[in-house]
């Protein structure tokens, strides 16, 4: 017979002592298991009531702590917003204006580092928008120097007709290109 230690026999003893010894330490194993649980069980039991009383008392405190400060945000943003304001006394209305003027001060020095930003961005881009410019119209006068170059060329007219035709992909030229063909006779002007 096979066991975990995957061996018959393995101590020297018969087959029979194996499985008495290893049943008597299962035996064991598993009445000791069986007593610690029922020592947690039992420890759970009689602490579980409590700790359960104990964490509802925390949990409703926590509760009613969180609703009054949600209440105490509601009403606080309504003052900023300028409602309820009647239960208010006057150190309360000062403390109020002065914070209000802080944020609105806060807001306004945002503001202007954000359009101060876009005015750089701006700046940076008609920079680039002159030079591209610039460079454009370089190229442009640099391809009409070119084409007057080619003007001046012998046959240069042509050239300049023969490239502006569309290109076939082909590989020849349309037959537009080609000069006009001249108009040749019927074939009953030929013979007579």
């Amino acid at each position: 017979m096979f066991h975990f230690l995957g061996k018959v026999g393995y101590f020297g003893r018969s087959n029979l002592q194996d499985e008495a010894f290893f049943s008597l330490i299962s035996d064991f194993l598993s009445v000791k298991s069986t007593i610690e649980r029922y020592k947690k069980a039992c420890a759970d039991s009689s602490n579980n009531g409590s700790v359960s009383e104990a964490n509802a008392q925390f949990y409703q405190q926590e509760a009613a702590k969180l609703r009054s400060q949600i209440g105490n945000l509601q009403n606080s943003n309504r003052n900023m917003l300028g409602e309820s304001l009647s239960a208010l006394s006057v150190k309360e209305l000062k403390s109020l204006e002065i914070k209000l003027e802080k944020g609105i001060g806060r807001i306004r020095s945002k503001k202007n580092e954000l359009l101060f930003a876009e005015i750089e961005y701006m700046q940076k881009r008609e920079i680039d928008l002159h030079t591209n410019n610039q460079l454009l119209r370089a190229k442009i006068a640099e391809n009409e120097r070119k084409r007057q170059h080619m003007n001046l060329m012998p046959g240069g007219v042509n050239f300049e007709i023969m490239q502006s035709q569309p290109f076939d992909s082909r590989n020849y030229s349309q037959v537009n290109g080609l000069p006009p063909a001249n108009h040749y006779p019927h074939e009953d002007q030929l013979f007579s």
